[in-house]
């Protein structure tokens, strides 16, 4: 994972901010459809970065209906308080049902046993956008192999789950590589992550393409815990000078110019995983604009059916 990433993960850790909304069954909302199809707005982070209305309005107009977030901080969405967030996402006719914001021990506050201000108010900014998942995407390095503080950790886990059922909707954690390899007694932090969350309150967001360098394969992972993995980002990989991950180097590309069967990792989750957000998330572009990336990436789902 590069270290842009990385920064880009931790600062947002720390950056939340509060915007204070009715905790209320107002935010409460169904969705039945069978599956979705979006886009991690990282893989545009550029473009978000520099014009967010304008890059949201050219993934409208080549048909994505849904994006997923990675930029949650001092209370606002890409610059955007949430009620104008969620304005502009619906004059594009476009939907967020998910988004990434980092949750550490520091929004627990052990004195009051409960989270912090700063945590209820991502959540209830969260449901105010319409997300269905507020999930995580980082675990610190400190606490992935002291027993103590992981299963503190994943106790805090449950109870965001807890949280976020006040506003129906479910906590989740999403991987990257390092779950694969770091050990935890006689299995890897990944089994320890998914037995020690409760599936009623945290779902797995599988990320196919991180973990493909460090051997993890999804489709296995999927067999070894079905129905666990309610999203998933849709990556392919190619081999690479310098990965994005750790163990062997590989790199996001263009859905189906890669090594992996996407479409079989799809229609095992769909089947089996019990999958139904497939969210496209491509971090490099092999010199093509990202917005172009994304492009072909729908096609290609398109094509497979999604």
């Amino acid at each position: 994972m590069n270290n842009s990433r990385r920064n880009f993960i931790k600062t947002g850790a720390f950056t939340m901010a509060a915007l204070t909304l009715s905790k209320t069954k107002s935010f409460a909302r169904t969705f039945s459809a069978d599956h979705i199809t979006g886009v991690q707005l990282y893989s545009v982070r550029d473009d978000m970065a520099k014009d967010p209305s304008g890059t949201l309005k050219q993934l409208a107009a080549m048909g994505y209906k849904y994006v997923e977030h990675a930029n949650y901080k001092d209370r606002k969405f890409y610059g955007y308080a949430a009620p104008e967030f969620k304005k502009l996402l619906d004059d594009l006719d476009l939907k967020m049902r998910s988004g990434h914001t980092v949750m550490t021990a520091e929004h627990w506050d052990e004195a009051k046993d409960d989270f912090t201000d700063v945590w209820k108010q991502t959540v209830e900014d969260a449901a105010a956008v319409g997300q269905l998942y507020v999930i995580s995407p980082w675990l610190d390095e400190a606490l992935r192999t002291d027993m103590d503080k992981l299963k503190k950790m994943m106790d805090i886990f449950n109870k965001s789950g807890e949280l976020c059922s006040k506003y129906n909707m479910k906590f989740g954690y999403h991987n990257h590589d390092f779950e694969i390899v770091t050990k935890v007694g006689d299995e890897n932090l990944y089994d320890f992550i998914i037995k020690n969350t409760d599936p009623n309150l945290v779902i797995q967001q599988i990320d196919i393409g991180n973990m493909y360098g460090n051997g993890g394969r999804a489709i296995e992972i999927m067999k070894k815990y079905p129905g666990r993995f309610q999203s998933m980002h849709v990556k392919d990989e190619i081999k690479a000078t310098k990965g994005e991950m750790g163990g062997e180097p590989y790199e996001s590309a263009v859905l189906g110019k890669g090594v992996l069967n996407v479409k079989e990792i799809l229609d095992y989750g769909r089947k089996y995983g019990g999958t139904k957000h497939f969210i496209i998330e491509q971090e490099s572009y092999q010199g093509q604009a990202p917005l172009d990336a994304v492009k072909e990436d729908l096609a290609a789902m398109k094509k497979w059916g999604y």
